[in-house]
């Protein structure tokens, strides 16, 4: 009888060697689908390998130009710095102008003033002088700058090329005198340069002897004008005083009266004398009408008193300008207005004088003393060794100038090189 076929995976294979045990049948596992192969993309090319750099005709030429602009110069710097240049040593000088403001007696009654002050102006005044060409002509003439400031040596930049003229030692003196000025302190300080210390020294103390002159002139100058117009002031008040007492002079000899207020003061109290000796005699001749006859001598005597006074006083109060006929004679009144103004005009031209005589002796007094002079905190010195040129800071400044400048020039030439 035929066994039937089982349902499921495939049997293995049967053994071919009988009497085996058949082994288990193991399930086959389900094929895994198969993925898509991916697109494979062609591999770049590969460039070519860089050939060896080499120097082109810009890069030569900046080179070049490098050596030339920039090298060169610091090499010759090097070798004038420290082969040609000669040693230069300094002096230092350093002033201020000051004024002494010495007050009056009068004036310390009101209060204690300043007395000292620092003049800007004449400091102004000296900054300028000592820039001046006058000044450089009279140092010159004095210690001989054309002969310290050109030695027998080689130095083509702080050799000055004598004789030359008085601009060019002007200019010359504009390198090796440096003045710092604080216009805010008003202190002035000079350095002088020069081949030898003791040069120096010399140059710097003619410079401040002739700065001392000068200040002192200007102080002469300022006492002198104030004396003359002090002195044109007095004249003037000393001759309108003559005329004045000249005019009362002449009043008092034409008027033949000392002082016409004392007059006129004993006039009117003459006239209040009369006045009262004419209310008597009235009375009196109202007394006597009363008690005697007609023709009696007394009345008659009386009334004759009476009239008399009468005309006395018209003739006082005529003087004195008051009353009927004034217009006739000089009366009083005219003579103390004439004189009253002639005392005005002497005790105007008295108060004048005055006044102009103190100014006039204040003046004179300043003058017998120095009001401006030049103080000097720092005298001249003598340097024991030199200082300048001072090689390092020239060296770097002409090194980092010209890279500057050539490192602009390349610039400036590329770009104009990359717009074409």
């Amino acid at each position: 009888m035929t066994q039937p076929t089982p349902i499921g995976p495939a049997l293995a294979p049967a053994a071919s060697t009988a009497g085996t045990p058949s082994p288990v049948p193991q399930p086959v596992p389900a094929s895994k689908p198969v993925p898509a192969a991916k697109a494979v993309t062609p591999p770049k090319p590969v460039a070519p390998p860089v050939s060896r750099a080499r120097l082109k005709r810009r890069h030569k030429v900046v080179l070049i130009s490098f050596v030339f602009g920039v090298i060169g110069p610091m090499v010759v710097t090097a070798w004038y710095l420290w082969m040609v240049a000669v040693d230069q040593y300094a002096s230092t000088v350093a002033f201020s102008v000051r004024k002494e403001e010495i007050s009056s007696a009068v004036e310390f009654l009101g209060g204690i003033t300043n007395l000292s002050g620092t003049t800007s102006s004449d400091t102004d005044i000296l900054y300028e002088f000592l820039q001046s060409q006058g000044l450089v002509a009279q140092i010159d003439k004095e210690v001989g700058l054309r002969a310290l400031w050109s030695k027998p040596v080689f130095d083509p930049v702080y050799d000055y090329p004598a004789p030359g003229t008085i601009e060019d030692l002007t200019h010359h003196w504009a390198r090796l005198v440096k003045i710092m000025y604080d216009s805010g302190t008003g202190l002035i300080e000079l350095r002088v340069q020069a081949f030898a210390p003791e040069d120096a020294t010399r140059i710097a103390t003619a410079i401040y002897l002739a700065s001392t002159d000068m200040i002192n002139e200007l102080s002469a100058v300022a006492r002198e004008d104030a004396i003359r117009y002090s002195r044109d002031e007095l004249t003037l008040s000393v001759e309108r005083l003559k005329d004045v007492r000249a005019a009362v002079t002449q009043f008092r000899n034409r008027t033949q009266i000392i002082d016409p207020i004392i007059d006129l003061q004993s006039q009117a109290n003459l006239l209040g004398t009369l006045q009262a000796q004419l209310a008597q005699a009235q009375i009196e001749v109202d007394l006597l009408r009363e008690t005697t006859r007609a023709g009696d001598p007394r009345m008659e005597q009386a009334e004759r008193r009476v009239r008399v006074t009468e005309d006395q006083i018209v003739e006082e109060r005529r003087k004195l300008g008051i009353g009927d006929g004034t217009e006739q004679g000089q009366v009083y009144a005219n003579l103390v207005g004439e004189y009253e103004r002639l005392q005005v005009d002497r005790e105007f031209a008295q108060q004048t004088y005055t006044s102009a005589l103190a100014t006039y002796d204040g003046a004179l007094a300043e003058a017998q003393r120095k009001s401006r002079y030049l103080a000097a905190y720092v005298l001249p010195t003598t340097a024991e060794k030199s200082e300048y040129p001072q090689r390092l800071t020239l060296f770097g400044l002409i090194a980092l100038f010209a890279f500057m400048i050539w490192g602009i020039l390349v610039l400036v030439a590329f770009s104009l090189k990359d717009r074409r």
